[in-house]
Protein backbone atom coordinates (compact mmCIF):
# COMPACT_ATOMS: atom_id res chain seq x y z
CA UNK A 1 0.00 0.00 0.00
CA UNK A 2 2.10 3.24 -0.54
CA UNK A 3 2.15 5.50 2.01
CA UNK A 4 0.59 8.99 1.81
CA UNK A 5 2.59 12.30 3.47
CA UNK A 6 0.82 14.05 5.36
CA UNK A 7 2.08 17.69 6.09
CA UNK A 8 0.92 20.33 8.30
CA UNK A 9 1.95 23.87 8.27
CA UNK A 10 2.34 25.61 11.34
CA UNK A 11 2.94 29.68 11.73
CA UNK A 12 3.05 31.60 15.35
CA UNK A 13 -0.81 31.99 16.68
CA UNK A 14 -2.34 28.53 15.08
CA UNK A 15 -5.13 27.21 16.54
CA UNK A 16 -3.00 24.15 18.33
CA UNK A 17 -6.68 22.24 17.73
CA UNK A 18 -6.37 22.66 14.50
CA UNK A 19 -3.03 20.99 14.43
CA UNK A 20 -3.38 18.12 16.83
CA UNK A 21 -7.11 17.02 16.24
CA UNK A 22 -6.60 15.98 12.10
CA UNK A 23 -2.49 14.82 13.03
CA UNK A 24 -4.09 12.43 15.64
CA UNK A 25 -6.59 11.29 13.07
CA UNK A 26 -4.30 10.25 10.79
CA UNK A 27 -1.36 8.92 13.22
CA UNK A 28 -4.21 6.63 14.22
CA UNK A 29 -4.89 5.41 11.45
CA UNK A 30 -1.19 4.88 10.71
CA UNK A 31 -1.08 2.44 13.87
CA UNK A 32 -4.50 0.46 12.34
CA UNK A 33 -2.39 0.10 8.93
CA UNK A 34 1.07 0.38 9.48
CA UNK A 35 2.72 2.28 5.96
CA UNK A 36 -0.38 4.42 4.99
CA UNK A 37 0.63 7.65 6.40
CA UNK A 38 3.90 9.52 7.06
CA UNK A 39 2.71 12.73 9.20
CA UNK A 40 4.90 15.93 8.87
CA UNK A 41 5.12 19.06 10.38
CA UNK A 42 6.88 22.15 9.28
CA UNK A 43 6.82 26.16 9.78
CA UNK A 44 8.44 28.64 7.20
CA UNK A 45 11.77 28.60 8.53
CA UNK A 46 11.59 25.17 10.85
CA UNK A 47 11.92 27.79 14.01
CA UNK A 48 9.18 26.50 17.21
CA UNK A 49 6.13 28.30 17.16
CA UNK A 50 3.82 29.43 19.47
CA UNK A 51 0.12 28.74 18.93
CA UNK A 52 -2.69 31.07 20.09
CA UNK A 53 -3.16 29.03 23.46
CA UNK A 54 0.34 29.89 24.26
CA UNK A 55 1.57 26.13 24.04
CA UNK A 56 5.04 26.09 21.86
CA UNK A 57 5.28 23.74 19.10
CA UNK A 58 8.16 22.36 17.26
CA UNK A 59 8.48 21.34 14.10
CA UNK A 60 9.94 18.65 12.21
CA UNK A 61 11.52 21.03 9.64
CA UNK A 62 11.27 24.30 7.54
CA UNK A 63 8.99 24.38 4.45
CA UNK A 64 11.28 24.38 1.68
CA UNK A 65 12.97 21.77 2.96
CA UNK A 66 9.15 20.08 3.44
CA UNK A 67 8.70 16.28 1.66
CA UNK A 68 6.23 16.80 -1.43
CA UNK A 69 2.66 16.27 0.24
CA UNK A 70 -0.36 13.94 -0.75
CA UNK A 71 -2.28 16.11 1.42
CA UNK A 72 -1.52 19.13 2.72
CA UNK A 73 -3.13 20.55 5.71
CA UNK A 74 -3.48 24.25 6.59
CA UNK A 75 -4.60 24.99 10.45
CA UNK A 76 -6.25 28.08 11.20
CA UNK A 77 -5.67 30.62 14.13
CA UNK A 78 -4.71 34.31 15.26
CA UNK A 79 -1.83 34.17 12.65
CA UNK A 80 -4.04 34.10 9.99
CA UNK A 81 -5.05 37.63 10.10
CA UNK A 82 -1.34 39.04 10.15
CA UNK A 83 -0.27 35.81 7.43
CA UNK A 84 3.95 35.34 7.06
CA UNK A 85 4.59 36.03 3.53
CA UNK A 86 6.94 33.08 3.54
CA UNK A 87 3.93 30.42 4.13
CA UNK A 88 1.44 32.16 1.69
CA UNK A 89 4.31 32.19 -1.01
CA UNK A 90 5.28 28.40 -0.51
CA UNK A 91 1.06 27.93 -0.55
CA UNK A 92 1.22 29.58 -3.83
CA UNK A 93 4.02 28.06 -5.36
CA UNK A 94 3.32 24.78 -3.99
CA UNK A 95 -0.23 24.06 -2.77
CA UNK A 96 -1.11 23.18 -6.25
CA UNK A 97 1.15 19.99 -6.01
CA UNK A 98 -0.86 18.40 -3.06
CA UNK A 99 -3.22 15.96 -4.78
CA UNK A 100 -5.80 17.00 -1.30
CA UNK A 101 -5.44 20.83 -0.26
CA UNK A 102 -7.33 20.88 3.16
CA UNK A 103 -7.68 23.66 5.24
CA UNK A 104 -9.25 23.81 9.25
CA UNK A 105 -11.06 26.89 10.25
CA UNK A 106 -9.47 29.97 9.35
CA UNK A 107 -6.76 28.08 7.74
CA UNK A 108 -8.98 29.01 4.47
CA UNK A 109 -7.98 32.92 4.29
CA UNK A 110 -4.55 31.43 3.64
CA UNK A 111 -5.67 29.07 1.02
CA UNK A 112 -7.34 32.08 -0.31
CA UNK A 113 -4.82 34.59 -0.18
CA UNK A 114 -2.85 32.04 -2.08
CA UNK A 115 -5.14 31.71 -5.21
CA UNK A 116 -6.20 28.50 -4.29
CA UNK A 117 -9.91 28.70 -3.31
CA UNK A 118 -10.63 31.03 -6.68
CA UNK A 119 -13.52 29.92 -8.26
CA UNK A 120 -14.26 27.33 -5.89
CA UNK A 121 -16.92 26.49 -3.04
CA UNK A 122 -15.28 27.10 0.52
CA UNK A 123 -16.29 27.53 4.13
CA UNK A 124 -14.56 28.68 7.49
CA UNK A 125 -15.90 29.01 10.90
CA UNK A 126 -19.07 30.86 10.85
CA UNK A 127 -18.04 33.84 12.84
CA UNK A 128 -15.28 34.27 9.65
CA UNK A 129 -17.64 33.43 6.87
CA UNK A 130 -18.33 37.06 5.82
CA UNK A 131 -15.03 38.47 6.45
CA UNK A 132 -13.85 35.55 4.02
CA UNK A 133 -16.87 36.18 1.18
CA UNK A 134 -15.93 40.15 1.59
CA UNK A 135 -11.77 39.87 1.60
CA UNK A 136 -12.05 37.27 -1.33
CA UNK A 137 -15.05 37.54 -3.55
CA UNK A 138 -13.43 35.19 -6.30
CA UNK A 139 -14.52 31.83 -3.40
CA UNK A 140 -17.88 31.23 -3.25
CA UNK A 141 -18.51 31.05 0.56
CA UNK A 142 -20.74 28.63 2.11
CA UNK A 143 -21.42 29.36 6.10
CA UNK A 144 -23.74 26.42 6.71
CA UNK A 145 -21.91 22.99 6.37
CA UNK A 146 -18.88 21.65 8.78
CA UNK A 147 -16.84 21.09 5.49
CA UNK A 148 -16.95 21.48 1.66
CA UNK A 149 -15.12 19.44 -0.67
CA UNK A 150 -14.32 21.16 -4.46
CA UNK A 151 -12.40 18.67 -6.28
CA UNK A 152 -9.26 18.03 -4.73
CA UNK A 153 -9.27 20.83 -1.70
CA UNK A 154 -11.47 20.34 0.98
CA UNK A 155 -12.10 23.51 3.37
CA UNK A 156 -13.53 22.84 7.27
CA UNK A 157 -15.44 25.20 10.02
CA UNK A 158 -14.66 25.24 13.34
CA UNK A 159 -11.60 23.68 15.32
CA UNK A 160 -13.35 19.96 15.66
CA UNK A 161 -14.68 19.58 11.68
CA UNK A 162 -11.73 19.27 10.99
CA UNK A 163 -11.27 16.00 12.83
CA UNK A 164 -14.95 15.32 10.90
CA UNK A 165 -12.71 15.96 7.58
CA UNK A 166 -9.40 14.12 8.88
CA UNK A 167 -12.28 11.21 9.36
CA UNK A 168 -13.39 11.50 6.04
CA UNK A 169 -10.49 11.25 4.56
CA UNK A 170 -9.35 8.33 6.20
CA UNK A 171 -12.62 6.48 5.31
CA UNK A 172 -11.46 7.81 1.70
CA UNK A 173 -7.98 6.29 1.83
CA UNK A 174 -8.08 2.66 3.97
CA UNK A 175 -12.15 2.44 4.18
CA UNK A 176 -14.70 2.74 6.99
CA UNK A 177 -13.76 0.02 9.28
CA UNK A 178 -10.40 1.61 9.66
CA UNK A 179 -12.42 4.91 10.45
CA UNK A 180 -14.39 3.52 12.77
CA UNK A 181 -11.54 2.36 14.64
CA UNK A 182 -10.04 5.40 14.70
CA UNK A 183 -12.95 7.57 15.94
CA UNK A 184 -13.52 4.80 18.54
CA UNK A 185 -10.03 5.82 19.88
CA UNK A 186 -10.49 9.18 19.99
CA UNK A 187 -14.26 8.81 21.21
CA UNK A 188 -16.07 10.92 18.20
CA UNK A 189 -18.78 9.94 15.80
CA UNK A 190 -18.01 8.40 12.57
CA UNK A 191 -19.06 10.58 11.18
CA UNK A 192 -20.95 13.96 11.53
CA UNK A 193 -21.98 14.26 7.70
CA UNK A 194 -20.27 17.35 5.74
CA UNK A 195 -23.96 19.31 5.16
CA UNK A 196 -24.41 19.02 8.99
CA UNK A 197 -25.21 23.10 9.82
CA UNK A 198 -22.49 24.39 12.02
CA UNK A 199 -24.74 26.27 14.43
CA UNK A 200 -28.28 26.14 16.06
CA UNK A 201 -30.92 28.19 14.31
CA UNK A 202 -31.20 30.79 17.20
CA UNK A 203 -27.31 31.22 16.65
CA UNK A 204 -28.09 31.16 12.69
CA UNK A 205 -30.50 34.20 13.15
CA UNK A 206 -29.92 37.69 15.47
CA UNK A 207 -32.12 38.17 17.74
CA UNK A 208 -35.20 40.33 17.01
CA UNK A 209 -34.54 44.72 18.33
CA UNK A 210 -38.67 44.54 18.89
CA UNK A 211 -40.62 42.49 21.56
CA UNK A 212 -42.87 41.21 18.95
CA UNK A 213 -40.70 39.62 16.72
CA UNK A 214 -38.56 38.58 18.96
CA UNK A 215 -41.65 36.46 20.98
CA UNK A 216 -42.10 35.12 17.17
CA UNK A 217 -39.18 33.75 17.59
CA UNK A 218 -39.35 32.50 20.76
CA UNK A 219 -43.03 30.86 19.80
CA UNK A 220 -41.34 29.46 17.01
CA UNK A 221 -38.91 27.50 18.63
CA UNK A 222 -41.01 26.41 21.32
CA UNK A 223 -43.74 25.24 18.77
CA UNK A 224 -42.46 23.70 15.45
CA UNK A 225 -45.27 21.69 15.44
CA UNK A 226 -47.80 24.89 15.09
CA UNK A 227 -48.84 26.20 12.29
CA UNK A 228 -45.54 28.49 10.97
CA UNK A 229 -46.93 30.59 8.19
CA UNK A 230 -45.91 33.99 7.69
CA UNK A 231 -49.59 34.72 8.02
CA UNK A 232 -49.58 32.92 11.16
CA UNK A 233 -46.93 34.39 12.32
CA UNK A 234 -47.54 37.75 11.11
CA UNK A 235 -50.73 37.94 13.50
CA UNK A 236 -48.96 36.86 16.69
CA UNK A 237 -46.97 40.33 15.81
CA UNK A 238 -49.71 42.01 15.42
CA UNK A 239 -48.36 43.03 11.57
CA UNK A 240 -49.58 42.45 7.68
CA UNK A 241 -47.95 39.78 6.58
CA UNK A 242 -45.77 41.88 4.45
CA UNK A 243 -44.71 44.00 6.96
CA UNK A 244 -43.79 40.76 9.07
CA UNK A 245 -41.77 39.33 6.39
CA UNK A 246 -39.37 42.63 5.78
CA UNK A 247 -39.04 43.31 9.73
CA UNK A 248 -38.23 39.81 10.15
CA UNK A 249 -35.79 39.57 7.58
CA UNK A 250 -34.17 42.74 8.56
CA UNK A 251 -33.67 42.33 11.99
CA UNK A 252 -32.54 38.58 12.05
CA UNK A 253 -30.69 38.47 9.00
CA UNK A 254 -32.63 35.40 7.56
CA UNK A 255 -36.78 35.15 5.71
CA UNK A 256 -39.52 33.50 8.25
CA UNK A 257 -39.50 30.06 6.74
CA UNK A 258 -36.23 29.98 6.34
CA UNK A 259 -35.99 30.44 10.11
CA UNK A 260 -38.90 27.96 10.94
CA UNK A 261 -36.93 25.08 8.82
CA UNK A 262 -34.15 25.32 10.87
CA UNK A 263 -35.95 25.45 13.75
CA UNK A 264 -38.11 22.32 12.99
CA UNK A 265 -34.66 20.54 11.69
CA UNK A 266 -32.94 21.25 14.93
CA UNK A 267 -35.88 20.11 16.99
CA UNK A 268 -36.03 17.07 14.43
CA UNK A 269 -32.24 16.38 15.12
CA UNK A 270 -32.28 16.96 18.81
CA UNK A 271 -35.13 14.19 19.21
CA UNK A 272 -33.41 11.81 17.14
CA UNK A 273 -30.29 12.17 18.60
CA UNK A 274 -31.88 11.68 22.55
CA UNK A 275 -35.08 10.30 22.20
CA UNK A 276 -36.35 6.79 21.20
CA UNK A 277 -39.71 7.95 19.59
CA UNK A 278 -40.20 6.86 16.20
CA UNK A 279 -39.65 8.70 12.80
CA UNK A 280 -43.21 9.24 12.44
CA UNK A 281 -44.13 10.74 16.21
CA UNK A 282 -41.08 12.69 15.47
CA UNK A 283 -42.26 14.20 12.01
CA UNK A 284 -45.64 15.07 13.43
CA UNK A 285 -44.06 17.12 16.73
CA UNK A 286 -41.47 18.50 14.67
CA UNK A 287 -43.75 20.21 12.20
CA UNK A 288 -43.18 18.20 9.12
CA UNK A 289 -46.31 15.88 9.33
CA UNK A 290 -45.13 13.11 7.58
CA UNK A 291 -41.83 10.88 7.93
CA UNK A 292 -41.52 11.81 4.18
CA UNK A 293 -41.39 15.03 4.31
CA UNK A 294 -39.16 14.83 6.85
CA UNK A 295 -36.50 12.22 4.76
CA UNK A 296 -36.73 15.31 2.18
CA UNK A 297 -35.61 18.04 4.39
CA UNK A 298 -32.58 15.90 5.74
CA UNK A 299 -31.45 15.32 2.60
CA UNK A 300 -31.22 18.84 1.39
CA UNK A 301 -30.10 20.07 4.51
CA UNK A 302 -27.88 17.38 5.85
CA UNK A 303 -27.25 15.07 2.69
CA UNK A 304 -28.25 11.78 4.87
CA UNK A 305 -31.45 10.50 5.97
CA UNK A 306 -33.14 10.78 8.96
CA UNK A 307 -32.80 7.02 9.97
CA UNK A 308 -29.00 7.29 9.13
CA UNK A 309 -28.55 10.08 11.11
CA UNK A 310 -30.02 9.08 14.27
CA UNK A 311 -27.58 5.69 13.64
CA UNK A 312 -24.89 7.77 13.70
CA UNK A 313 -25.69 10.29 16.70
CA UNK A 314 -28.24 8.35 18.89
CA UNK A 315 -27.65 8.17 22.39
CA UNK A 316 -30.86 6.31 22.99
CA UNK A 317 -31.79 2.81 21.77
CA UNK A 318 -35.05 3.40 19.83
CA UNK A 319 -38.34 2.75 20.55
CA UNK A 320 -39.17 -0.68 19.07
Amino acid sequence: MTQRTVLVVLFDGVQSLDVTGPSEVFAGAEKHTPGTYRLCTASPDGAPVRTSSGLTVVPDRALPDAPGPHTLFVPGGEGTRRPDPRLTDWLRRYGPRAERLVSVCTGAFLLAAAGLLDGRRATTHWAHCARLAREHPAVEVDPDPIYVRDGHVATSAGVTSGIDLALALVEEDLGRRAALTVARHLVVFLRRPGNQAQFSAQLAAQTARREPLREVQHWVTEHPDADLTVEALAARAALSPRHFARAFRTETGTTPGRYVDRVRLEHARRLLEDTGDGVEEISRASGYGTPEAMRRAFVRALGTSPAEYRRCFRSVPTRS
